[in-house]
């Protein structure tokens, strides 16, 4: 068989079996959580039960009427929201200041921005509880997770939305700037609508960081501002974990976000691939 031949049979065969191959080892743990999920805490952890059960709903029934399991949600969509859209307000203007009017240390900001994400959350946590506790009564508060969840979410979109900025020439701003174009309407009428898969693929990336961020969310609430996170580390007793009812907490929990990133695919693989080809 020729080289011409052996490569055609590999990539109309080998690799589309190598693509499923990986897609269902990257679904399983997805599909054993929902699986689970329909069984009770007892058939969960019995070896003889792992595929022949009989399915019930008593864990989401459970869910709804003893977890109270929408006030988690609720306040998940509130501080989701609340923390994309404020990161995307401060970082569009700050990714627009660097890339069109860049300083003598502009690249050595975005490197201390980014080296942020490598500080341990654990190191500031003791800081971090004791001030919001004792200082500023922040604590267990919609504001505090929002503030939290943009700071740290910020340095990613700033970079995202720099590279994509930097995509736009420059022709099309100094052309506006001649015209007496103002900053924000540059922002609002040029910059944003050509750079708008990029916008759309960091917002939808910085809503996903937001919904499944799990450490300071724990941490940092108690009832009033806790979120599905709080509720799924919430299903543990000195017995063990509850693994029917933590499965179908966390089916429950990440079903909206799975969703979303199966019908935003598109505008995601759109906006991230934005500018990689001439």
């Amino acid at each position: 068989m020729s080289a011409v031949g052996q490569s055609t049979k590999f990539s109309t065969v080998f690799l589309p079996v190598l693509a499923w191959l990986v897609a269902l080892v990257f679904f399983f743990p997805i599909f054993w959580m929902v699986l689970t999920s329909f069984k009770t805490d007892a058939d969960a952890v019995k070896p003889e039960f792992l595929f022949m059960f009989t399915p019930t709903l008593e864990n989401y029934m459970n869910m709804t009427d003893n977890y109270d399991y929408w006030r988690f949600a609720v306040n998940s969509v509130i501080t989701t929201v609340f923390a994309t859209v404020f990161t995307l307000f401060v970082g569009v203007p700050s990714a627009y200041a660097m890339a069109f009017n860049p300083g003598r240390h502009t690249k050595d900001i975005l490197m201390w921005m980014l080296s942020t994400k490598m500080l341990p959350a654990a190191a500031v946590l003791y800081p971090m509880t004791f001030l919001t506790k004792n200082f500023l009564n922040l604590f267990d508060t919609h504001f505090l997770i929002i503030l939290v969840l943009s700071l740290i979410n910020l340095p990613i979109v700033i970079w995202m939305l720099f590279t994509y900025f930097k995509e736009i020439p420059k022709e099309i701003i100094e052309a506006a700037k001649m015209d007496g174009v103002s900053v924000w309407a540059e922002i609002k009428d040029i910059v944003l609508p050509l750079a708008w898969g990029g916008l759309a693929s960091t917002a939808l990336l910085c809503f996903i960081f937001c919904w499944n961020e799990a450490y300071w969310t724990v941490r940092l609430t108690t009832t009033d501002a806790a979120t599905l996170s709080k509720l799924i580390e919430g299903n543990r007793a000195p017995e063990g974990l509850f693994f029917g009812r933590l499965s179908a907490v966390s089916t429950a929990a990440v079903g909206p976000i799975v969703v979303l990133g199966w019908f935003c695919q598109k505008q995601l693989v759109r906006g991230l691939t934005f500018g990689a080809v001439k």
